[in-house]
């Protein structure tokens, strides 16, 4: 996890100004002081272990299941805590985001689409094996009230900043706070909600990752990333538009896009529970980020194009589109069928983390 940090970091820094110099050190120092809290809430897993009784017990994820409730408890709960505020740093989870809408703010979209799409599904996947060893010592109750709180938490972050952002970049990246709270909400709620969760990695990822591309493109094109000097996208970049429209249309959880439903997964998963009260809240905050986004959207794509910007031609480029209407297409395509593959992976995952026989 470190070794993604330090081979990320220098891609941030990559237009060598100012501003991705300081987020480049954010990046590189607040996520280095998460690893170091999740290393040790490695060294408590080691002492639980040790005080299981069962011997000579290594940190490999198969011997900590079979440990099981003989594991020390108190222990066992604060290696989780460490490693829930380590890894939940690098994953972006709030109140430990405050790295992320700089880094993905100032970073080639390329890199952003790595960062949103891939680095952070990273982090998340430490702290699910730590719940796993939760789950199979007999105390899931206490780690996924943690994810409840937290999952909560970002979403409501993410829903406060979303208003009154004057940079795309830095409103896609809030929605990538929000959407690590949508995870961690599903783990917490468990069950069904959990494979809501782990669907909602794979549509995430992909719609993120079209939509950092496209917000290349445009800024390839008006050379600015402030909201209110976009306008007429349709206009200049009709392509680029459309796929913008349809992004935002997705990652806001719209059908039939895939993101809508393992977001419904989970918010029925909330009901079938009796969580009334988290349901509303999930579904307060989703439609905050929804009106939120879509304040900004019109303008920049059907306003009045400024007269300093000319069309880039009859045509866009084909090399940039291209990546996007893929994704875009795997987005779309996720909403109206799950394939097989991706189904049994996604049991197989909620089998081991559930501990389910």
């Amino acid at each position: 996890m470190e070794a993604t940090t330090l081979a990320s970091a220098p891609l941030i820094y990559f237009h060598r100004n100012k501003r991705s110099l300081e987020a480049t050190w954010k990046y590189l120092l607040i996520c280095s002081v998460g690893i170091a809290l999740a290393l040790l809430g490695n060294l408590f897993f080691g002492v639980a272990v040790s005080l299981s009784g069962k011997g000579n017990i290594g940190l490999i994820i198969s011997q900590l299941d079979l440990s099981g409730s003989e594991t020390s408890i108190p222990w066992l709960k604060a290696a989780f805590l460490f490693i829930f505020v380590g890894y939940g740093t690098k994953m972006g989870l709030a109140p430990f985001h405050t790295w992320l809408p700089d880094a993905h703010s100032e970073a080639p979209s390329l890199v952003s689409a790595l960062l949103s799409g891939a680095l952070l599904n990273c982090a998340f996947l430490g702290i699910l094996r730590a719940h796993q060893v939760c789950v199979a010592s007999g105390i899931a109750s206490f780690s996924r009230d943690i994810f409840l709180l937290f999952g909560l938490l970002s979403m409501a972050a993410a829903a406060i900043f979303i208003f009154g952002q004057h940079d795309y970049k830095r409103l896609l990246a809030y929605s990538s706070i929000e959407h690590m709270g949508i995870m961690a909400l599903g783990i917490g709620l468990g069950q069904t909600a959990a494979f809501g969760a782990l669907f909602h990695v794979f549509n995430h990822s992909m719609v993120k990752g079209f939509l950092f591309f496209t917000a290349g493109n445009i800024l390839s094109v008006y050379h600015t990333k402030e909201i209110k000097n976009v306008k007429g996208l349709i206009h200049i970049a009709p392509v680029s538009g459309i796929l913008w429209m349809l992004g935002i249309l997705a990652i806001t959880g719209t059908p039939p896009f895939g993101v809508f439903f393992s977001e419904f997964i989970i918010f029925r998963s909330a009901v079938e529970q009796g969580r009334n009260i988290t349901a509303v809240i999930y579904l307060i905050l989703l439609a905050a980020v929804f009106i939120g986004m879509f304040l900004v959207i019109p303008e920049m794509v059907q306003g009045k194009h400024p007269e300093n910007i000319k069309r880039p031609g009859k045509k866009e480029n084909m090399f940039r589109i291209l990546p996007c209407l893929v994704l875009c297409g795997f987005a779309l395509w996720l909403g109206f069928c799950v394939p097989d593959w991706l189904q049994n992976i996604l049991q197989r995952a909620l089998i081991i983390l559930e501990n389910l026989k």
